[in-house]
């Protein structure tokens, strides 16, 4: 826990990009400790000597392993996002360092993405913009442009993996637009709550499905080739939970060979990735690719400062929430 209250408690933040662009206010963080050293960004050789002499360090996405946890000082980690999969939970509990995650921060931005991605391929939005542009319209010979396929929302079946706050706000909006709601079971589980269906019949009767489960061993390339080939040709695949939670590979040849109708996917296994990154290729068709920004609005950005700052008073006065460490 804290200590002396005598002594200067300092902490680091690893990451400032990724969440603050300088549009926040952020007076409520700076005030939760006494002296803070702010990073931009942090390279992984980077982080042991940042954290170095620090009681409490603040990163999204950087790695924090066993090694890292060396320095002496170290008590809190404070993950700036609701995924805790870069931290070393079992060293960190071996070692007395408390790790603690911001939640529901971002379900209305994440949300509204879902539906951003579902609407613009649904509507061909993008097509017609470039069409648009290209100077299509302007030629044709009637009033308006249908060369791409309109289609509605009402009366499809969104299929929900994971049903959590997010899941839930994500149902919400798709009763608003006529859509039928499904949500299955726990992947590999045996006992199907009432309400619930299992993930095979998930796949073979939603016109689109929606992922919102976190990166475990048991969701991980929870959607391959077996998956896809079991989805409606018609099918709309979204993707705004984890990367490693889809195969990559084989969305990008279920895509080029008409497996599916489409994908949205704002979370790829490796970020930022790769200029070969398969599905940064110009080949795949219905396929739109977001930079890992659903939840990025300036008001969930806000939040999440906020509840930063939150969690390390709370660690202060020794009545800690939000606590990862397993059991």
């Amino acid at each position: 826990m804290p200590t002396g209250a005598a002594e200067l408690m300092k902490g680091t933040i690893l990451d400032a990009d990724s969440f603050d662009r300088g549009d926040l206010d952020t007076a409520a963080l700076e005030s939760a400790l006494d002296q803070w050293t702010h990073h931009r960004s942090t390279q992984s050789h980077e982080v042991a000597e940042r954290i170095a002499g620090c009681e409490v360090v603040v990163t999204n996405k950087v790695i924090i392993d066993a090694a890292a946890m060396q320095s002496a000082c170290l008590k809190l980690i404070v993950v700036a996002a609701t995924g805790t999969n870069n931290i070393d939970l079992a060293a960190a509990k071996q070692r007395g360092i408390m790790v603690c995650n911001v939640r529901d921060y971002a379900s209305g931005a994440v949300s509204q993405h879902v539906f951003s991605l579902l609407l613009t391929l649904v509507s061909h939005l993008g097509d017609y913009t470039q069409a648009v542009k290209a100077g299509r319209w302007q030629e044709s010979k009637v009033f308006c442009l249908l060369d791409y396929p309109i289609r509605e929302l009402d009366g499809m079946t969104l299929g929900i993996i994971g049903y959590g706050n997010l899941g839930r706000r994500v149902e919400q909006i798709a009763l608003g637009f006529g859509m039928q709601v499904a949500v299955c079971a726990r992947p590999g589980s045996e006992a199907i709550p009432d309400g619930r269906i299992t993930f095979d019949e998930l796949l073979k009767n939603s016109d689109v499905i929606s992922l919102h489960c976190p990166l475990s061993d048991a969701t991980h390339n929870l959607i391959g080739r077996a998956q896809l080939e079991k989805m409606k040709s018609t099918a709309i695949l979204i993707n705004t939970a984890r990367g490693g939670i889809v195969n990559e590979n084989d969305l990008a040849n279920a895509l080029r060979q008409g497996e599916i109708g489409g994908a949205g996917i704002d979370v790829l296994t490796q970020e930022p990735p790769g200029a070969d990154h398969p599905l940064l290729a110009a080949d795949i068709p219905n396929l739109l690719v977001s930079p890992h920004n659903a939840w990025g609005s300036v008001q969930s950005r806000q939040r999440l400062a906020d509840e930063i700052a939150d969690l390390i008073q709370a660690y202060r006065q020794e009545t800690p929430r939000n606590c990862c460490l397993p059991d």
